[in-house]
C-alpha cells in the first residue's frame, strides 16, 4: 500500500515518470526495487487511478488518470495546484521522452529530498505584451533572496535559435514593469513579476537550463554555442548538462542578474 501512495505522491509532482524513476524515489538506496512499483503500478492500473500512454525507449511512461489526481486532492496529499494536467496528452503527443528527461532532471537536482516542492509546466505571461511560455519545471524550496528556482530542460529536439529565445524569453519576462498610482498622483513603475508573481523575492529568480538527450561532447558545444547566444543577458542563468548534473559536477554561470541594465533595456510605461 505505501508504494502504492508514494507512486501516486510522486506522478502528482512530476506528472510523468518510468518505473525506474519511481523506484529511485521509493525504494531504498541500496535496493533496486523495480519489481515492487511494478506490481504497485498494475494494481493502481487496475483501480483506474494511473494510466500508461506511451514509452520512452522500451519504458512504459506512467502518468495519473483524472481519478488519480482527485484521490490526491481529496487526501490533501499534496499543495493545491490549479489546472494541472495528468500528463497523458503530452504523453499521447510525442512528448513522453521530454517529460521523462524532465523527471530525470528532478531527481539529479535532489528530488527525492523535496519532491512535493516541485511543479512541472509553470506558466509564465504577460497579457499585455503577448508574452507566454511554460517552464519545464520550477523548485520552491526559497533561497535569502528568491521565493523559486527556475527550470527549462533542452532534450535536444529543439533547434540552437530556439532554445536561446527561450532563455531571453526570461528576460523579457523580467524587463516587463508596470505602472501603479492613484489618479492624480504622480505614480511609478514597477517589475511585473516582483508585484504579480513572485512577490516574496528580491531578485529576479535564477534560471536553470540543462541539456540532455545527445551524446556528452554534444551536449558540452551545445553549452558553449548556448553561452555565446544569450552573452549580456541580464537575468541570472546557469547552465549544466544532465550527466554532469547527475554526477554532482559544478554548474557554469552564463547570465548575471543586472535590474539597472534590464530597466535599461525595458524603458518604463509613461504615467497614466
Amino acid at each position: 500500500m505505501k508504494v502504492r501512495a508514494d507512486a501516486l505522491r510522486m506522478l502528482g509532482c512530476v506528472r510523468i515518470a518510468t518505473v525506474r524513476q519511481m523506484a529511485e524515489v521509493i525504494t531504498k538506496d541500496e535496493s533496486d526495487g523495480r519489481s515492487y512499483v511494478r506490481r504497485a503500478m498494475k494494481k493502481l492500473a487496475e483501480l483506474g487511478l494511473a494510466e500508461t500512454n506511451g514509452k520512452a525507449g522500451k519504458h512504459p511512461i506512467w502518468n495519473l488518470t483524472p481519478a488519480g489526481q482527485k484521490a490526491l486532492a481529496d487526501g490533501n496529499e499534496l499543495p493545491l495546484r490549479p489546472k494541472a494536467g495528468t500528463g497523458a496528452k503530452a504523453v499521447e503527443a510525442g512528448f513522453g521522452p521530454h517529460g521523462v528527461a524532465v523527471t530525470d532532471m528532478i531527481l539529479a537536482f535532489g528530488g527525492r529530498k523535496h519532491l512535493t516542492d516541485w511543479q512541472v509546466e509553470v506558466n509564465h505571461a504577460i497579457k499585455e505584451t503577448g508574452l507566454s511560455f511554460n517552464t519545464d519545471a520550477v523548485l520552491a524550496l526559497p533561497t535569502k533572496t528568491s521565493e523559486v528556482r527556475l527550470f527549462e530542460l533542452d532534450n535536444g529536439t529543439m533547434s540552437q535559435a530556439r532554445l536561446a529565445k527561450e532563455v531571453w524569453d526570461y528576460e523579457r519576462y523580467a524587463g516587463h514593469r508596470v505602472w501603479e498610482g492613484a489618479r492624480g498622483t504622480i505614480g511609478g513603475t514597477f517589475p511585473f513579476w516582483q508585484r504579480h508573481r513572485y512577490t516574496r523575492s528580491q531578485t529576479f529568480p535564477r534560471l536553470h537550463v540543462v541539456l540532455a538527450g545527445k551524446e556528452e561532447h554534444l551536449l558540452d558545444n551545445r553549452l558553449q554555442a548556448l553561452a555565446d547566444d544569450v552573452k549580456g543577458i541580464a537575468v541570472a542563468v546557469w547552465v549544466n548538462t544532465l550527466p554532469r548534473l547527475q554526477r554532482g559536477e559544478p554548474w557554469y554561470e552564463i547570465g548575471v542578474d543586472d535590474p539597472d541594465r534590464r530597466r535599461r533595456r525595458y524603458p518604463e510605461l509613461a504615467g497614466r
